[in-house]
């Protein structure tokens, strides 16, 4: 039964990225609620006159859609190949997981370091989760 199961990381995963991007605009009409940016500080893309705090949820959206791609793949390529066995789930939850956590401290308290470490454990789960999926169809 884990096969299906494989995709439910995925899911959660998508479920997190559009949470994030309600954050987007949010914090933009709040911004210009409060007359900190005008529309036109947005025509290409982001001006310098952003504030940190609605810049950073946009920041944190593209990071979901950049690495993640990779992510999606796998789960995917896993499930349609019937590669997908306990440890592989094991390690496509604990990429989600580690994900949420770089998003948290990014729109949190946003600590270079701490986000550094979390964002590159969960690219070295990312890589294992290739790499058994790898050794798995050449067995």
């Amino acid at each position: 039964m884990t096969q299906p199961t494989i995709l439910l990381p995925a899911m959660a995963l998508v479920g997190w990225t559009l949470c994030v991007l309600l954050l987007v605009p949010y914090q933009r009409f709040k911004a210009a609620f409060a007359g900190k940016v005008t529309a036109h500080d947005f025509k290409f893309g982001e001006s310098a006159r952003v504030p940190q705090d609605v810049s950073i949820p946009n920041r944190n959206l593209m990071n979901l859609l950049e690495v993640p791609v990779l992510f999606y793949v796998v789960c995917v390529v896993a499930y349609f190949m019937q590669k997908a066995d306990p440890l592989t789930l094991t390690l496509a939850w604990s990429y989600v997981v580690l994900r949420m956590l770089h998003s948290l401290v990014h729109l949190s308290y946003n600590q270079v370091m701490h986000r550094m470490a979390v964002f590159a454990a969960s690219n070295g789960v990312l890589a294992l989760l290739w790499l058994r999926l790898f050794i798995a169809l050449l067995t």
